[in-house]
């Protein structure tokens, strides 16, 4: 291992990837700390210290992806995750506009266009949320229900420094997206996964040390092995995929004979990756905005709806919380899946250049059996992504961590998933200059 490390540090090329990388990676991280404009940076700082468990409910996913720079009210506070949420929906509304499809389909030239609609949309959201954001810390809720006075003054009410506040998110956004941009070109891996990896692992150390200041040394190190475990298993079932053979018949095109050879359908077990996560964390964010919406006034009785929304579905130690956070996970991966794979498009595919699955009739059969297949593996991948889900939710009833625990849920399939396919892009580099790669 350490000789291979040796080899990426002497290949010229490679190494200049990788530092062009690291210095971008740094250049993130420290706009993550540079205050907006405008903002009371010494009020922030007060609130961050008397609000150790984060924020509330809405913004956790937001600076978990951000690296905690949305509650430092930094020019970065947005992230990444206008980004991924513009990503999301141009991918569903392939299923929805017959154009969006037709684009997918035309090969680099539309999905250079995608890739700019995505831009475009990115732009859009980062100015939704950024208007948000600001408004949230205008009203003092940005920390919850702080009764810290720093807390209700953390940045300027005047409008013109408003207007100012939300153009440098958004263009922060939108370096953010250019830097992303640039280490996909000029550096080592996929641009985006790499800062979004960056994001989440800055907020391991401050995570893991809050449950040693809560639980001592014993559960801390007893922490620290589960994770580890945790991220062995992860890597195992990330890596595990149902391969469906595949034969090509021979074609005589004059005189040539094409086809005659076999190859597989790799299916993998976690298919949907980390979006049935994220969706089924959004769609819990909605009962306790609507709870916000309709608290009581001075005087008032609070609704018993309302009451029982925040006793259920607002803390992710509730019971209620967990079972309803997992049969969404559930559900949603499902409704990924049957999105990103048609098993009719792939049997169409196969039968046009003469593929057949041994023993499966081209055509119907084959889809029918490619949903059979597909549906089986869905089955387990689905209850793997729910278990993996509850690992923070249980650490924050048993623990007292926060919901953004880092051995589970989006952070470690995040971690793990982007750490793999570097490491495989490293080692095919490796693999075309000294025909010996990273990997045994």
């Amino acid at each position: 291992m350490f000789s291979a490390i040796g080899r990426i540090f002497k290949t010229p090329d490679l190494r200049r990837k990788i530092v062009f990388t690291l210095a971008i990676v740094s250049l993130f991280r420290l706009g993550s700390f540079v205050p907006a404009p405008f903002v009371n940076f010494d009020n922030v700082q007060a609130c961050l210290v008397a609000n150790q468990s984060g924020t509330s409910g809405l913004y956790e996913m937001i600076n978990l992806f951000s690296g905690g720079a949305l509650l430092q009210l930094s020019i970065f506070a947005l992230g990444i995750m206008p980004y991924i949420t513009a990503s999301i929906i141009t991918q569903l509304l392939r299923v929805v506009i017959p154009h969006f499809e037709a684009l997918h389909k035309e090969g680099q030239a539309g999905q250079a266009k995608l890739t700019q609609y995505t831009r475009y949309l990115t732009i859009a959201l980062a100015i939704l949320q950024s208007t948000t954001l600001i408004t949230v810390a205008r009203s003092g809720m940005l920390f919850g229900a702080s009764n810290s006075p720093a807390c209700s003054n953390l940045i300027s009410q005047e409008w013109w420094a408003i207007l100012i506040m939300i153009i440098t998110l958004t263009a922060g956004t939108g370096l953010i997206m250019w830097f992303g941009e640039l280490i996909t070109e000029r550096g080592v891996g996929n641009g985006m996964s790499l800062l979004i990896f960056t994001s989440i692992a800055a907020t391991f150390p401050s995570a893991l040390w809050t449950i040693k200041d809560s639980q001592g040394w014993e559960v801390f190190f007893f922490v620290i092995a589960v994770g580890l475990v945790v991220v062995a298993a992860v890597v195992f079932v990330e890596q595990s995929q149902r391969r469906i053979p595949v034969q090509y018949a021979k074609r005589v095109v004059g005189r040539r004979t094409y086809g005659g050879s076999s190859t597989y359908i790799p299916i993998k077990v976690n298919m949907a990756g980390v979006i049935p996560v994220i969706f089924a964390s959004a769609i819990l964010y909605l009962p306790m905005l609507i709870a916000q919406f309709n608290e009581p006034g001075i005087g008032e009785e609070p609704k018993p709806w309302v009451v029982w929304i925040s006793n259920n579905l607002v803390q992710g130690d509730q019971p209620l919380y967990m079972v309803v956070f997992f049969l969404l996970t559930i559900g949603f991966t499902f409704f990924y899946v049957q999105i990103t794979f048609n098993p009719e498009e792939v049997a169409d595919n196969m039968k046009q250049y003469g593929g057949f699955i041994p023993g499966i009739r081209a055509g119907r059969p084959t889809a029918e059996y490619l949903n059979y297949v597909l549906t089986r593996i869905t089955s387990a991948g689905s209850l793997y992504l729910g278990v993996i889900a509850l690992i923070p939710l249980i650490a924050l009833a048993f623990f007292g961590a926060n919901q953004n625990f880092p051995f589970g849920g989006a952070s470690i399939l995040i971690i793990v998933g982007v750490g793999l396919e570097t490491v495989k892009q490293i080692d095919a580099q490796l693999q075309q200059r000294h025909y010996e790669g990273l990997l045994k």
